[in-house]
């Protein structure tokens, strides 16, 4: 590697006092998603400082950073270099233009799969996972002679890189966009009236308790021991169907013996996780959106509501529920030291707010539409970054 190179060099090992105005000192945590970010709340550093750091060599746009302490092997190219450095995390590599075209390629090789490995298996494991210089400067990498060819290469890995980073700018403003409206859609402690509102609805909304609305509660499995499960006709809701999912998704069950005995999950009813490491966890809700078929019972670890169909929505209510509003007054109800947990009878207890029937429907279902375009979104992710290593690992030895 070190003979591709005509510099191959860390960040400054010295401490230095903070100033309001100066030149960055930045760190590996300013590598992000191949590019190099700075915030507000990042250090600075005096000119004179900025000066004795690089009085012997100066950083160029188009060095390749490549993290070498804490998270090793993301990197980024230096876009722009003016009153910049960074501390020891990070490793400056300067392509050797007689060898190598641009710091485009040298930028794709890093994220190869053999360049990657070979960081791993040279990683000192201590406080800090850390690798020195002179492994990187040891590590074997295959270029193609021909200069035509590492443009190629390298063109096709940055114009993958360019698309990716435009699907992730588009899922996060999806998310940031039902954030919002989750804000502002459904009403505050106090308030009778949402922000956010469809038109031809102005009515107040109404209070009830939530056991109120219930018809019906009921618990998870009980009486099982671990040979009942993962075999037999029925099929069961996990834990992590109900915690990760305001709608459940008919893929996140898992087989168990049919038992009448045990209570079954209609479409529409809700589902509340009862126990969670952390107390802004507790109570958090799904709602069961298949047809009965199939007999389908809930995990041991939370319990279902049937809500009165004539008083409110259950998908209306899944997204209320997981509102930061209401999440606010649920996780203060959380009990526990290591673990949390929260009572069935909390939750029945707590005060909701609700509109007329025709207005909960339209508000659940711009959230659930959001909620699609999110998955597409994900999707589409997915796909060019199984894309991108399909790449790498072809077009690099």
């Amino acid at each position: 590697m070190g003979k591709s190179l005509s510099l191959l060099k860390d960040g400054t090992h010295g401490s230095y006092e903070n100033v309001q105005q100066g030149a960055w000192l930045l760190s590996a945590k300013n590598i992000i998603n191949n590019r190099v970010v700075i915030t507000s709340n990042d250090r600075k550093i005096s000119e004179s400082d900025f000066k004795k750091i690089h009085d012997k060599f100066q950083l160029r746009k188009g060095d390749v950073l490549l993290t070498i302490v804490g998270t090793i092997g993301r990197s980024a190219i230096l876009k722009e270099a003016n009153k910049l450095t960074f501390q020891r995390s990070v490793a400056y590599l300067r392509p050797d233009e007689n060898i190598l075209t641009s710091s485009n390629f040298l930028f794709s090789l890093s994220k190869s799969s053999n360049f990657q490995n070979q960081l791993k298996k040279r990683t000192v494991i201590s406080a800090q996972p850390g690798i020195y210089l002179s492994d990187i400067d040891k590590l074997n990498i295959t270029i193609p002679e021909l200069k035509e060819e590492q443009d190629k290469i390298a063109s096709i890995i940055i114009t993958i890189d360019g698309i990716l980073s435009l699907q992730q700018r588009k899922l996060e403003q999806l998310k940031q966009l039902k954030k919002a409206m989750l804000q502002q859609i459904f009403v505050s402690k106090n308030s009778k009236q949402p922000v956010l509102r469809f038109e031809n609805f102005d009515s107040d909304w109404r209070q009830h308790s939530l056991e109120d609305i219930s018809a019906k509660t009921y618990s998870g499995l009980t009486g099982k021991s671990k040979d009942d499960f993962g075999h037999g006709k029925a099929r069961y809701i996990t834990y992590l169907n109900v915690h990760n999912n305001e709608v459940a998704v008919s893929d996140g069950v898992e087989q168990i013996e049919v038992d009448s005995k045990q209570n079954k999950v209609l479409k529409g009813d809700l589902l509340f996780t009862i126990s969670s490491e952390v107390p802004s966890e507790v109570a958090l809700n799904s709602v069961w959106s298949s047809e009965a078929g199939t007999d389908t019972y809930l995990n041991s670890f939370c319990f279902g509501i049937r809500p009165k169909s004539n008083y409110v929505n259950s998908f209306f209510l899944t997204y209320y529920l997981r509102s930061p509003q209401m999440r606010k007054l649920i996780y203060p109800l959380a009990q526990g030291i290591s673990r949390f947990n929260i009572s069935k009878r909390s939750i029945l207890a707590l005060k909701i707010n609700t509109p007329v029937l025709p207005e909960q429907i339209s508000i659940y279902k711009v959230l659930m539409h959001i909620d699609n375009l999110i998955t597409h979104q994900q999707n589409k992710l997915t796909q060019l970054t199984t894309l991108k290593k399909y790449l790498l690992q072809k077009l690099f030895i």
